[in-house]
């Protein structure tokens, strides 16, 4: 096993992930099994309480880990399928340590940082390391592992000096250390200034571990004499310092990665058997990255939600959105409409806000609700819905926006004014919308419905299940403790709202369809937490196709598209047509029931 480490020095935030999943991209191009392990050092046994403007959105695995976004990174950009211990933070460990202690593990030793919780973290690494995370049972050959925060912080020195023993513990030639670092350029002077790197490698030199790779993140690439002056002063040779300067899209990092000759260094460096050019996988990636800076039609989707103000928060949806316009051509606007602006109280609190969202969701060719929890913003929520549904506009319901879409139906078609959620409101007759107590018995943490879960669809003329590629069943990832009242759903279906997937007992809706609706559906799960680059979400590519006017002919056309036919403008390669082919055909398929 080969271990690949990420440390970040100068501030968080500055791109660990996506440089962490470049790399894995890089080498599973060649044919290398790749692994990944993030490293969180909050106390937190995991993200699931976690307030989406603390940390960004909690990313939900296949066995129902809530864990850091970064995870969503490594399965979007490597393809693979990660699980809860592939997320490590500084709660799971010492929970673990004092666990071994309670049970007289260390035979009465005194219990410390070192050695037992360095141990603990050497062992965990090992152990997951050796998963197989590809679909099969082979076990991968590099294993990535990111250092969250930076270098530096007391939170993470436990994690340092594991890494600094680990080193040893797995010989030096099966261990590599990438230092992602900030070169800031000062508007006052232009300059690229390179002291904040030094300082940061010279503090993780201080900690025992010697970078063999400096990756320098820039707002624009950095000059040959900043370059040598990095190598000089950070103990590396010139093509140890690499650039990763802000692209156009994030699909051109592993491109650049590639451009600066890491293939060979990984190769040497690692022993690995590796070729001198990548496979076909990274031409489609650089396909990708061109369609992206390509594409001028917009397709524009408001996306109503409760924490707008950090993106972050939604990047799942985001990344789903944009895997879908990119399959169609088209350029992604997404307009971030605050709920609580579209309710009647903002009308008089605030009357410029309310009419600039009011004027960002008429403008825009599509409506999506994304999951959320608490009673903030829902009333809001409840409008877009309605409006989607009255103007005949495009509407994607996820997890919460399945509830509010069937609160509003209640409310204005059913008649129930009282019509809510037993999360906002006690329950009444009018209740449409309830708990399951059996995912809530108390604790806040790993509580909820989680995890993939099958969904069985009992109509052959569902929209959705055409999306599907006409499967049966469907396997997706779910998030909630709270399901729409079995007991009211044979009234919804009689006026229109069908629920054409349930779970496999037939008491939850998972999947619901308004008929006579261009589309208008929402589903119980996160069907974002699937959707991969080159194979798009089913009901996201729904949307996106409802939203540019092309749903109907892509379902009678056997749900393909035609790169040569009316969703492009311009004349198209035969590796584009390769490629769309891919997207469309076998990525459906992929994303059905295993």
């Amino acid at each position: 096993m080969k271990y690949i480490l990420v440390t970040g020095g100068v501030i968080s935030g500055i791109g660990k992930g996506i440089i962490a999943s470049s790399v894995g991209t890089l080498l599973k191009a060649c044919g290398i099994g790749v692994t990944s392990i993030k490293i969180d050092p909050y106390l937190n046994i995991d993200a699931g309480t976690f307030s989406p403007y603390e940390h960004g959105e909690v990313y939900v695995l296949d066995d129902g880990g809530e864990v850091d976004l970064d995870l969503g990174n490594y399965e979007r950009f490597m393809d693979v399928t990660l699980h809860r211990d592939n997320n490590i933070t500084t709660g799971k460990i010492y929970q673990s340590v004092i666990s071994k202690e309670r049970k007289g593990d260390y035979l009465g030793k005194t219990v410390q940082v070192v050695p037992h919780v360095t141990d603990a973290v050497q062992e965990w690494v090992e152990r997951v390391s050796k998963i197989p995370v590809d679909g099969d049972d082979k076990e991968p050959e590099v294993c990535i592992i990111e250092l969250g925060g930076t270098i530096g912080d007391i939170e993470g020195m436990a994690f340092v000096e594991a890494f600094r023993q680990f080193q040893f513990r797995v010989n030096r030639q099966n261990f590599l250390n990438i230092h992602v670092s900030l070169v800031p350029q000062p508007k006052a002077t232009g300059e690229q200034k390179t002291k904040p790197t030094q300082s940061s490698v010279r503090e993780l030199r201080g900690l025992g571990l010697s970078p063999d790779l400096v990756v320098c993140r820039s707002s624009l690439p950095i000059h040959d004499a900043v370059r040598e002056k990095v190598s000089n002063f950070c103990h590396v040779a010139n093509e140890q310092v690499i650039c990763v300067h802000d692209c156009t899209s994030v699909y051109r990092v592993p491109l650049l990665l590639a451009e600066q000759n890491l293939i060979p260094f990984f190769k040497g460096r690692l022993g690995l058997d590796l070729p001198l050019r990548p496979g076909r996988s990274l031409s489609k990636w650089k396909e990708l990255a061109d369609r992206y800076d390509r594409n001028t039609n917009p397709v524009k989707i408001a996306l109503v939600g409760k924490y707008i103000k950090l993106e972050d928060a939604y990047i799942s949806v985001n990344k789903a959105l944009m895997h879908s316009a990119l399959v169609c051509n088209y350029r992604l606007e997404v307009k971030y409409v605050d709920s609580e602006e579209l309710e009647d109280e903002m009308r008089e609190k605030n009357p410029v806000k309310y009419h600039e969202a009011w004027q960002n969701l008429c403008g825009s060719d599509g409506v999506l609700v994304p999951g959320g929890f608490g009673v903030r913003g829902i009333e809001g929520m409840v409008k877009a819905a309605q409006w989607a549904r009255v103007n005949k506009k495009p509407y994607l319901g996820i997890c919460l926006g399945l509830q509010v879409a069937v609160i509003e139906f209640a409310r204005n078609v059913l008649g129930m004014k009282k019509a809510n959620s037993s999360e906002f409101v006690s329950e009444n007759d009018e209740t449409v919308v309830i708990e399951m107590p059996e995912h809530n018995p108390g604790d806040m943490g790993g509580t909820m419905r989680l995890g993939k879960r099958k969904t069985f669809f009992n109509q052959h003329k569902s929209v959705t299940r055409k999306l599907y590629n006409d499967v049966e069943v469907v396997e997706e990832r779910h998030r909630h403790r709270y399901e729409v009242d079995p007991s009211k759903v044979e009234e919804f279906e009689g006026n229109g709202l069908k629920f054409v997937g349930r779970s496999e007992d037939g008491k939850r809706m998972e999947i619901m369809e308004l008929s006579g609706h261009p589309y208008f559906v929402a589903v119980q799960y996160h069907p974002e937490y699937l959707s991969r680059p080159l194979k798009p979400s089913p009901p996201y590519l729904g949307f996106i196709l409802a939203a540019i006017g092309r749903l109907t002919s892509f379902i009678t056309s056997g749900c393909r598209l035609s790169p040569r036919s009316s969703f492009s403008d311009g004349e198209t390669s035969d590796t584009e047509e390769e490629l769309m082919t891919f997207h469309v055909s076998n990525a459906l398929r992929q994303n059905a029931s295993h």
